[in-house]
């Protein structure tokens, strides 16, 4: 069956290590998308941090979708609309900072145009840069927070993220999802959402079926998009579990591993 649609993380999967689409990758994508291929972009990242990607990879013209918050919003970008969207309510928000404090941590909430936050710590100036998005900085975060958001991030050193994740996925399994994207980064979003559970939302609005679809990513957050595809794909460069879990390791991130993908599993079944 001929794949039509392909999924892709950005970080440590469609990006270098430098946050650049490599020409060779770009080319391609395109170079399917005009053979009728959906290209969608499945990222932790908010919003507004994918628009440079929307853009170079002409998602508008050729109509792509986005998964932006690990699926917690998803826009049909050609026609600007959203398909679904979800996020975490006012008095969460506080009790993920109270959580936050405790197990020392750094929090952060977002709006569609900046980063909210009590502190300033180099992980948040990763977040900033990344997604081309302003830090407020603000005295009391607690009484800043006045409107939902669509996940909130907790920030740390790895080795003590890695504990924290585990307690918090204690606290709240019943209630709030937590993966992590990177192993400074901490995604904390509603029940339920997750990159595999929102790309099957999508693919049921466009009316496709998983065997017709190819997934690519590398991190903890990309795992569930494993079993929500025909074909999942981890990069080199990709954690040990996603690897594991994973029908196909390519090349790294550096390395063109997603110009590899689509020259083994999507240019030969086009022609």
């Amino acid at each position: 069956m001929k794949y039509k649609a392909i999924v892709l993380d950005l970080d440590g999967t469609l990006m270098t290590s430098n946050n650049q689409i490599t020409k060779k990758t770009k080319d391609l994508l395109i170079e399917i998308q005009k053979q009728g291929m959906i290209v969608v972009l499945a990222s932790g990242r908010p919003t507004r941090g994918l628009l440079k990607a929307i853009e170079a990879l002409e998602l508008k013209q050729y109509g792509g979708y986005v998964l932006s918050y690990n699926g917690g919003r998803i826009i049909d970008i050609k026609n600007n609309t959203l398909i679904f969207d979800s996020y975490l309510d006012v008095n969460t928000i506080l009790e993920l900072f109270d959580t936050s404090r405790l197990l020392k941590t750094t929090l952060l909430a977002y709006t569609d145009q900046f980063i909210l936050t009590q502190d300033h710590d180099k992980y948040i100036q990763i977040e900033s840069k990344i997604n081309d998005m302003a830090i407020v900085k603000v005295p009391y975060f607690k009484n800043e927070i006045n409107s939902t958001s669509v996940k909130c991030l907790m920030t740390g050193d790895p080795i003590h993220l890695e504990k924290v994740e585990g307690k918090l996925r204690n606290q709240y399994e019943d209630r709030l999802s937590i993966s992590r994207s990177m192993p400074f980064f901490l995604e904390c979003m509603p029940k339920g959402i997750n990159k595999g559970n929102c790309l099957k939302i999508l693919l049921n609005h466009l009316n496709l079926n998983k065997d017709e679809v190819i997934a690519c990513g590398d991190g903890y957050n990309d795992i569930s998009l494993m079993d929500a595809v025909g074909l999942g794909i981890a990069m080199e460069n990709g954690c040990e579990p996603i690897k594991e879990k994973a029908h196909y390791i390519t090349l790294s991130n550096d390395d063109e591993g997603i110009s590899h993908v689509i020259e083994k599993f999507i240019i030969k079944k086009t022609h």
